[in-house]
């Protein structure tokens, strides 16, 4: 195999598959690249069967082969290369000469036949969204998936397609996100559950541009992305999602209108008093036209209030704070709405049209100093 190609295209490509191998296995097969000149394209692959990356680089190809080589060795050499054109060339002992002007790297790889290509997957039903829609939807859901596999389908997101709506929604025991979005066209009604290190490595890979697209394909077991030259088998998680909707009430007894900056500036100041791990919550006050935040900890102690509009019973109650800065960071209204029951019940931060909704469970601050 020999092909040319530059250093910026290969750079590219190999940091865009990197994310799909494994930092641990057993197969060490699965820690390597395939490089893959045996078509018209040259094509990288990285597949730890759970999640497998394929892209297309531009370059020439010489002489058709495929070799799969260590990612990490070969990213760190693709990167200190200088930015000129990159030979890579193999023989038939898998032993690889890489270079680059006057630097000459040579490696032994493993043969391409050894290597678990991407599953085939029929690409039938498919929905489409913009890169920018899929790279916001996942921020703004993906910090409150669980990072236990006690129960894995708390570890990805649900997405929930029904006509030309998409509804994709995490949990993590503590709290809910659910971001609601239009469709461009009408779909059939489907629900899987994507791993979140899947969708974590997708928003990387992401340009975010509004008017580039994104094909999201089904199976029963997989989810396929395509966009740009690049594409992504998943597996999905098996099982059948919470029914959240149970969890979801439109009923309250206080309705709070406050500023997001505002009230997200407050609660990251009164975290410099709380040590890493320490679990003191918050306590919020809420009276007409006054919302009290204060703290309490081993370091000190603070408040402050902010103006607000009230509707309903004045309230007190306590929350992480940690759970409220991460709702508050996604949404990018200037004015949000809160909705309380009581100290004991959750809140519920969401949008008029409920685009958003941010469900967060109440902290206990009967023993708090």
């Amino acid at each position: 195999m020999k092909l040319i190609c530059s250093k910026a295209n290969l750079l590219s490509g190999v940091q865009i598959v990197s994310k799909a191998v494994p930092n641990k296995t057993t197969m060490s097969i699965l820690e390597c690249i395939l490089i893959d000149a045996t078509g018209r394209n040259i094509k990288l692959i990285a597949n730890d069967m759970e999640l497998g990356i394929e892209t297309i680089i531009d370059g020439d190809i010489v002489e058709k082969g495929q070799i799969a080589l260590d990612a990490k060795i070969f990213l760190d050499i693709v990167r200190k290369l200088p930015d000129n054109q990159v030979i890579i060339e193999s023989d038939k002992s898998f032993k690889t000469n890489i270079l680059c002007e006057k630097a000459k790297f040579t490696i032994i790889g493993k043969s391409g036949e050894d290597f678990s290509y991407l599953p085939s997957i029929e690409k039938i039903d498919h929905i489409v969204l913009s890169q920018f829609t899929l790279k916001e939807v996942i921020r703004q859901t993906i910090f409150s998936i669980s990072d236990n596999d006690n129960n894995k389908l708390m570890t990805g997101e649900l997405f929930d397609i029904n006509g030309d709506y998409l509804k994709v929604v995490s949990l993590d025991g503590h709290r809910i996100s659910i971001r609601k979005i239009g469709l461009k066209n009408t779909y059939p009604s489907r629900k899987v559950v994507v791993p979140g290190k899947t969708l974590s490595e997708i928003s990387k890979i992401l340009s975010g541009d509004a008017d580039k697209d994104v094909s999201i394909f089904f199976t029963g077991k997989h989810i396929v992305f395509e966009f740009d030259k690049t594409t992504v088998v998943s597996r999905l998680i098996e099982g059948e999602y919470f029914r959240i909707d149970q969890m979801l009430s439109s009923d309250y007894e206080t309705k709070v209108k406050i500023n997001k900056r505002e009230l997200l500036e407050c609660i990251d100041r009164a975290t410099l008093l709380v040590k890493e791990g320490d679990k003191k919550p918050i306590i919020i006050n809420i009276t007409d036209g006054v919302l009290e935040l204060k703290i309490n900890s081993t370091i000190g102690s603070m408040n402050e209030e902010i103006d607000i509009s009230k509707q309903g019973k004045d309230l007190m109650i306590g929350f992480n704070p940690k759970f409220m800065i991460d709702a508050l960071r996604v949404i990018d209204d200037e004015e949000i709405d809160i909705y309380l029951v009581n100290p004991k019940a959750p809140c519920f931060i969401r949008d008029v049209n409920e685009n958003y909704i941010y469900l967060i469970l109440p902290v206990n601050f009967t023993t708090v100093n």
